[in-house]
């Protein structure tokens, strides 16, 4: 059943959710928020949009013209309605097609900005299939992997266009090895933990197409303090593009 909600911690951003699909993520949000925009950045696309998180909170940051593109039918019908509902279609628009075919056509070189919150479990005889088809779709590697999204990336960004990942720390070597062999150099990494005492959950990492070698290394995102509390900076995150 479809619903309408704010996006967490965006209540100037509404957005339809099914909970027969896959929701959007923290991971998401941390992602809208990493990417470079830089201001003569004209065109930015969000590949495996889903129901259009990435393109609506990125919608407060800039107001150059943002695609989605979302191979599910239900996805990307829920992130149009999202779309119209908060009279953003003119600068958002949403393509339901696999984004290896949409790099096949009028796009090619054609963006400044790259984002994409990926599948992040490779298929193999140890992946459970317990959920939805749409949501083993979102979880694992079952229509695009790692090796083609960079492929796919690559195509579409400009020279020196920046393309943007947030995935799993545990596959970051495999990352940057892709990046490097689409000419794609990192030039950042973030990495998110849930609280001091933790592991990385989750890592960012941004890289430029034909850049030059210089990596940054940002101040690391925790979540939450010992106590449970959300840090400052997690909660300044949260609201800094409002």
């Amino acid at each position: 059943m479809e619903v309408l909600n704010d996006i967490l911690g965006y209540k100037n951003r509404k957005i339809y959710q099914d909970n027969e699909c896959f929701s959007f993520s923290l991971d998401s949000i941390m992602l809208a928020n990493f990417a470079t925009i830089r201001l003569r950045d004209k065109n930015i696309v969000d590949l495996g949009c889903g129901n259009g998180v990435i393109p609506l909170i990125m919608s407060l940051r800039t107001d150059k013209q943002i695609f989605g593109v979302e191979i599910q039918e239900r996805l990307a019908d829920m992130a149009r309605k999202s779309v119209e509902f908060n009279k953003l279609s003119d600068q958002i628009s949403i393509f339901n097609v696999n984004m290896k075919d949409f790099a096949k056509g009028n796009y090619f070189e054609y963006f400044d900005l790259v984002t994409c919150n990926p599948p992040y479990f490779k298929v193999n005889e140890k992946n459970y299939f317990n959920d939805s088809n749409e949501k083993k779709i979102a979880r694992h590697e079952i229509e695009i992997n790692l090796s083609d999204l960079l492929v796919t990336a690559r195509k579409l960004l400009k020279n020196n266009g920046n393309f943007a990942i947030v995935h799993r720390p545990e596959r970051l070597m495999e990352i940057l090895f892709e990046f490097k062999k689409n000419s794609i150099e990192p030039k950042r990494i973030q990495f998110v933990y849930e609280n001091i005492n933790k592991g990385s959950t989750l890592v960012l990492v941004e890289g430029q197409k034909n850049g030059k070698e210089g990596l940054k290394i940002e101040n690391p995102i925790v979540m939450y303090n010992e106590d449970g509390s959300m840090t400052d900076s997690y909660a300044l995150l949260q609201v800094e593009v409002k």
